[in-house]
């Protein structure tokens, strides 16, 4: 007998529970690409004493990550069409898992950069898949609850991995960090071959010549994208010029892709981000919430464990400490925050979620040099209940309402803009928080905190509060009109 491989022929094998073994096979491999994202975080001290690097160099072991997985996301619709499922989603894992391999081994900081960016192309085009099945193959009513099950199962991975992370980096250093990701890769590739179908989004056979990919708007996406990052890095350095020149190249990628996607949907090509998204108002508000809260997000991940071993002079398994305990309560909060999607307005519980975040990041003020451990618990636990109220309701409030065939379209969409977000946020968080250290006249490059160091940081975590604040605002406006067409 041979096994099962399209829809129709899994769907007819598992029957009523297949889609909820779809999503666990997918939410295998997405808790290895966001493990591989923030884990890193833990290693940057140690890494950057080992390779003698600066504060902003280090920093690209994130940003190179992120903006790997930034460009990549734009691609998953077409690869979706042109491959299928389980081809795309099994080389992604193969890719993740090769760059976790070389990463681990490598000599000089270029090849660590090198599988950064391997690993970020490989979790960008994994990302987007699972807001895409949830909305395809669980009815309205149970996108909640589907959601929120899966957002449980992928919070595990950033709540046990800074844990286990800092154990290692302590014990074996560096290095073993990048080997976390293998064990899930090799189970996300098991799993693809059991339940992730062959078939294409909407259970038809993939093919290559039904799309062409948008190779113009990804070159232009991916040119803008180095340009703000490195516009941001060079901003706040000795080549001023430098800066503004990449910044206004940036500008110009942008405004060129925006004018080249009109020009793509017109012909009716299918453009890496339809224009006609944006004219539907949840969506719209939506994408600028990710954006507003990818900074916030994946800021404040880069920032906290920093702060914890820089600031309060903590061991990188203190970081896992610390952030364990929140990771629980996010795993419990997200379940129950997507149960209450199905019944409240979703905007009311992303707004929510928001202005507790932004309290968490404001209230950090309240922890002097050599905080007790429970108060630092505690405020980061606070910013988890935050994300638990956003996480299962961004993606559902932005597409409800959408046409089945711009789903894929829209999660690649919104997925872009989030981590683009995430990147800017980063990139944004070492700069400030440089720059506030230089002003207050101390250096990371010092053993010891202080209190001027402290202060940086304080600075840098109410910048976040602001932001937060700034996306409850936006999200406020997510009320659903008339569904968006592809017009």
């Amino acid at each position: 007998m041979t096994r099962a491989a399209t829809l129709p022929e899994l769907q007819a094998r598992y029957g009523e529970r297949y889609r909820w073994l779809l999503l666990l096979a997918v939410m295998v491999g997405t808790m290895a690409s966001i493990m591989s994202s923030t884990i890193i975080n833990v290693a940057i001290p140690d890494m950057s004493q080992h390779f003698t690097l600066g504060q902003a160099r280090a920093q690209w072991a994130t940003s190179s990550f992120m903006v790997a997985t930034t460009v990549a996301m734009l691609t998953t619709p077409w690869l979706l069409d042109g491959f299928g499922y389980r081809r795309t989603y099994a080389a992604s894992m193969l890719l993740l898992l090769a760059g976790g391999v070389v990463g681990g081994l490598a000599g000089n900081f270029e090849v660590v950069l090198g599988a950064r960016v391997v690993e970020g192309l490989a979790a960008g085009v994994v990302q987007p898949i699972p807001a895409i099945i949830i909305i395809r193959a669980f009815a309205p009513h149970e996108r909640g609850r589907a959601g929120g099950l899966f957002g449980m199962g992928v919070v595990l991975a950033p709540a046990i991995g800074p844990s286990i992370g800092g154990l290692l980096v302590d014990w074996f250093g560096w290095r073993s960090i990048f080997f976390m990701v293998v064990p899930f890769c090799l189970a996300s590739i098991w799993l693809a071959y059991r339940y992730v179908p062959t078939t294409a989004p909407g259970g038809i056979a993939p093919d290559r010549r039904r799309t062409r990919l948008d190779w113009q708007g990804l070159l232009l996406a991916t040119v803008g994208t180095l340009c703000l990052l490195n516009g941001l890095v060079e901003l706040h350095g000795s080549t001023g010029p430098q800066a503004w020149v990449l910044l206004a190249l940036a500008l110009a990628c942008v405004l060129g892709f925006i004018v080249w996607q009109q020009v793509q949907a017109r012909r009716g090509d299918m453009p890496l981000m339809h224009p006609g998204l944006f004219a539907y108002r949840p969506f719209a508000m939506g994408s600028l919430v990710a954006f507003i809260y990818g900074v916030a997000l994946f800021g404040s991940t880069y920032l906290l464990p920093l702060y914890i071993q820089m600031a309060q002079q903590l061991s990188p398994s203190h970081v896992g400490t610390i952030m364990l305990p929140a990771g629980i309560v996010l795993a419990i909060t997200i379940p129950l925050a997507g149960r209450l999607s199905d019944h409240w307005p979703i905007r009311v519980l992303i707004c929510l979620g928001l202005l507790v975040l932004s309290s968490s990041f404001a209230l950090m003020l309240t922890a002097g040099l050599q905080a007790s451990m429970w108060l630092l618990v505690a405020l980061v636990v606070l910013s988890r209940i935050g994300l638990g109220f956003v996480l299962p309701s961004l993606n559902n409030g932005a597409m409800q309402g959408l046409q089945t065939r711009l789903v894929s379209q829209a999660s690649s969409a919104i997925s872009f803009v989030r981590m683009l977000g995430g990147a800017v946020g980063v990139s944004l968080c070492g700069i400030v928080l440089e720059w506030r250290i230089a002003a207050h006249g101390d250096s990371l490059a010092r053993a010891a905190s202080s209190p001027q160091r402290l202060a940086a940081f304080d600075e840098t975590f109410v910048m976040l509060a602001v932001i937060c604040a700034l996306a409850a605002v936006a999200a406020w406006q997510m009320r659903e009109t008339a569904p968006a067409k592809a017009g």
